[in-house]
């Protein structure tokens, strides 16, 4: 299989004041002595985007944001366009994460939408899928994953601008995690899918993160799955020390 560069992801949710850039100085700190051929990014609220880009000058360590409206410019109080994040200092937009899903009711053709609005502004998009505990006791994931790839990824996405993300919903803050088989499954499902979707050449080279419950305990065996080249860190990406802590499993290898 392709090599594929990994990519370690934070993504602080609604966590962060200006305060809490300590944090990602601090992580600054421990990334002297950078972790080999590892990408590593922070998702922080876009409120603090501008001031972290400055902060981490000098930094291998780019910064993503959380969401993005499908349209460059409008009347549309209080929403954020790809370009205005880019201007800020993001090179990734998370979109489709399941948060957005559930609580705001995004469907596929939305979070496709977002996804190429992304790449206009020359961005990477972060696509996640994943399924529900209902689901999957029903034993729904692969239709349910499958069908958000199809409605959310789109046709000209390559690996130099979208990453896929999965995250089951029911691992998300639970501090339950699948099997490595479970998640090996799921991988290995959505890259075989891509390569119906974009083809396979393309789809070995794009990049699919875990995520769900991702911690410095199981961060090693977790990221040593097939088809894991990284993941997508919730709660554990808020503390530089849990952070550095997953990206050093990069290291050990």
């Amino acid at each position: 299989m392709t090599t594929i560069r990994p990519l370690v992801a934070g993504n602080w949710k609604m966590h962060g004041l200006s305060v809490s850039l300590a944090e990602l100085l601090a992580l600054k700190d421990r990334l002297a002595a950078p972790v080999p051929g590892t990408d590593i990014m922070v998702c922080p609220p876009a409120t603090l985007l501008a001031q972290a880009r400055y902060g981490l000058r000098g930094s291998d360590i780019k910064l993503g944001a959380q969401d993005c409206h499908p349209l460059a410019e409008g009347a549309y109080t209080g929403d954020i366009s790809a370009e205005m994040l880019a201007d800020a200092g993001a090179s990734a937009v998370i979109v489709g994460h399941s948060e957005r899903r559930t609580l705001h009711g995004e469907t596929d053709a939305l979070v496709n939408a977002k996804a190429r609005a992304t790449h206009r502004a020359g961005l990477t998009a972060i696509i996640c899928v994943g399924e529900t505990e209902e689901e999957r006791r029903g034993g729904a994931t692969l239709e349910v994953v499958g069908n958000q790839l199809r409605g959310s990824v789109p046709e000209d996405a390559q690996a130099s601008n979208t990453v896929i993300a999965y995250e089951p919903v029911w691992a998300i803050g639970t501090g339950l995690t699948p099997t490595q088989d479970d998640v090996a499954e799921a991988h290995a499902f959505i890259r075989n899918e891509l390569g119906r979707l974009i083809g396979e050449a393309e789809a070995a080279r794009i990049r699919i993160l875990y995520g769900g419950s991702v911690k410095p305990a199981n961060a090693t065996e977790l990221l040593a799955v097939p088809h894991v080249n990284g993941a997508l860190v919730g709660g554990a990406s808020l503390k530089a020390s849990d952070f550095y802590a997953i990206l050093l499993a990069y290291r050990r290898r």
